[in-house]
């Protein structure tokens, strides 16, 4: 570091890139170089940013001594290899998720990152609402009394027509997985972090809606494509069907798509107790609904009525709302401290986090396959083979 001031290198110039590069800069953070595909994209994503400079590889990007921190914001495919040589090169990380493509790399990765003594982070930002902070907060008091049943959806359309296409669909270069190991893995991260509960045993049924898809492998996430171009076959998901059974007893289900037209980000997840429930919407984050046998009520995102835990997390003032792009600020800034103390910031996902995405994501797959219950290993038995 220089100064105290961390210098940050981003591997990857899209959608998420500038989002991660944004973040780092409202956390303080220097924005020392861009790397992408090809030298003139990282030029060109460099001046656009406000980078110091362009690398003209990711690798040059790593092992540059005057970078601090990594973030990984390439196709799935990258991220072990880029991964792995940032720890290698003593460089804490940020790296999207999937954290690999298949959990023998991810056990890998995490076992990398624990020894390396670095911060090694995966962006499940949807932690960072200050009303899924206050559902965890009241979970943790009792508040629901025993939870029973978790339950909800992820839905979005931007993959609904054989027109629409994104490298995530091929499987070489997203993974076997791509609806669920894109958004499926964002629901079960959040049931787990707010209810406390790990999945243990899950039934799966995926679907893939769209069998082929105009190629299109460089159109950007969420734009709308057209009819020019080849077809190809797809493998990979539009849709996963999950029940599952909870380490505390609890049952669940979830619903994923990609294909579910008007629905853009639609996660909604809903905990119910033996006393009472609560629900999170992420397209209406500015309240939690609260249930009870004889009432219900809205919990809104003021700072002046949430609990600490949550208010820390509350930036404006009842009223001016806060929305994503404030949940990845607060990501990357708990991350940064993590780095400045050595200590993570409750809350701030780490690899560990990564690699029970990965295992849970393998086990639907598996489940779906054999069309029978499986098990999901926990994390110290995946991290101990």
């Amino acid at each position: 570091m220089s100064h105290g001031v961390l210098r940050v290198g981003i591997v990857g110039s899209g959608f998420i890139g500038r989002v991660h590069a944004r973040s780092a800069r409202l956390a303080g953070a220097q924005l020392t170089a861009v790397a992408a595909s090809s030298a003139d994209s990282a030029a060109l994503a460099a001046a656009e940013l406000g980078a110091e400079r362009s690398a003209s590889s990711p690798e040059e990007l790593i092992a540059a001594d005057d970078i601090d921190v990594v973030h990984i914001c390439t196709p799935n495919h990258l991220h072990r290899p880029l991964a792995e040589a940032a720890l290698a090169a003593g460089k804490h990380v940020v790296c999207e998720k999937p954290l690999a493509l298949d959990a023998t790399e991810a056990e890998a990765l995490a076992a990398a990152a624990a020894e390396s003594g670095r911060q090694a982070a995966v962006p499940f930002v949807y932690r960072f609402y200050p009303t899924v902070r206050e559902a965890r907060e009241r979970v943790a008091q009792g508040q629901l009394g025993s939870i029973t049943l978790l339950h909800g959806t992820y839905l979005q359309d931007w993959l609904l027509r054989p027109q629409d296409d994104n490298w995530r669909v091929d499987a070489a270069t997203g993974g076997a997985s791509r609806a669920f190991a894109d958004i499926g893995s964002h629901w079960c991260d959040l049931a787990e972090f707010i209810s406390g509960h790990r999945l243990t045993r899950l039934s799966a049924r995926t679907l893939t809606a769209v069998p082929e898809r105009v190629t299109d492998s460089a159109r950007k996430a969420f734009a709308e494509g057209d009819s020019s171009g080849e077809s190809r076959a797809v493998s990979t998901e539009d849709v996963a069907l999950v029940q599952f059974e909870t380490d505390g007893g609890a049952l669940g289900s979830v619903v994923i798509s990609q294909v579910s037209a008007g629905r853009k980000n639609r996660l909604w997840i809903e905990l119910d107790g033996s006393e009472s429930a609560l629900a999170f919407d992420q397209e209406q984050p500015e309240q939690l609904w609260a249930g009870r046998r004889d009432s219900e009520s809205i919990v809104r995102r003021d700072p002046e009525s949430l609990s600490a835990a949550a208010a820390r997390y509350a930036t404006l003032p009842g009223g001016h709302p806060q929305g994503y792009a404030d949940c990845f600020d607060a990501f990357v800034a708990d991350v940064y401290e993590s780095i400045r103390t050595g200590a993570p910031v409750d809350g701030v996902p780490r690899f560990e986090d990564g690699l029970r995405a990965v295992r849970i994501t393998e086990a639907v797959l598996a489940s779906a396959a054999a069309a029978e219950w499986v098990d999901v290993p926990a994390a110290q038995e995946a991290l101990a083979r």
